[in-house]
């Protein structure tokens, strides 16, 4: 039974649904901005291919020579200064093995942020889309599990009348928060 309730709270749980309503949202977002980049390059395009074609190619030869002599004595700089004790480099690699576990864990928590807000993004957007406030995922699933509760309504004669009406036509009981349950519990004592 075990498989068949983690089976079904994995079907029940729109997040992943959500998550690509908002990935669609985005995607429709980025797309409504493409017109005005194209018109943006059309304008600046003629600029950019006049400045080209004005470039002394012996400049660019100049810099580019620049460029390879700086890489060349930061590449220097680097290996002389690199210690060849293998010690100490084993310290180095650990370090920053470390590091990079650190990181991943970082980013795996800002992934999971991140597929949160998109989820987030993507029950509102369903939410527009539809025109309407869409209901809790208590009623959806009181919906899944209208025939089950049914089936055992029926094999159950001693049940109150209320048990026995399928769970989509009964209301949800109004749920009381952890700081309300504690303030109940003082104000009795």
């Amino acid at each position: 039974m075990a498989i068949a309730d983690d089976l079904r709270k994995t079907l029940a749980d729109p997040t992943p649904l959500y998550f690509a309503a908002g990935t669609a949202d985005i995607a429709v977002e980025q797309a409504r901005k493409v017109p005005g980049l194209i018109e943006q390059l059309r304008a600046e395009a003629p600029a950019r291919i006049e400045a080209v074609r004005n470039t002394d190619p012996k400049v660019v030869q100049d810099r580019a020579k620049e460029a390879q002599a700086a890489v060349t004595a930061k590449v220097a700089e680097v290996v002389g200064t690199f210690d060849a004790d293998l010690k100490k480099l084993g310290e180095q690699a650990q370090d920053i093995a470390l590091r990079s576990l650190g990181l991943a864990a970082e980013y795996a928590v800002r992934a999971k942020e991140t597929y949160e807000k998109v989820a987030e993004r993507g029950e509102q957007a369903v939410k527009t889309w539809r025109g309407e406030v869409a209901e809790e995922i208590v009623d959806i699933a009181a919906v899944v599990e209208a025939p089950a509760e049914q089936e055992a309504a029926a094999g159950s004669e001693e049940k109150p009348k209320a048990a026995r009406r399928p769970a989509a036509t009964r209301k949800p009981a109004a749920k009381k928060s952890a700081a309300g349950s504690a303030e109940s519990s003082e104000s009795a004592e």
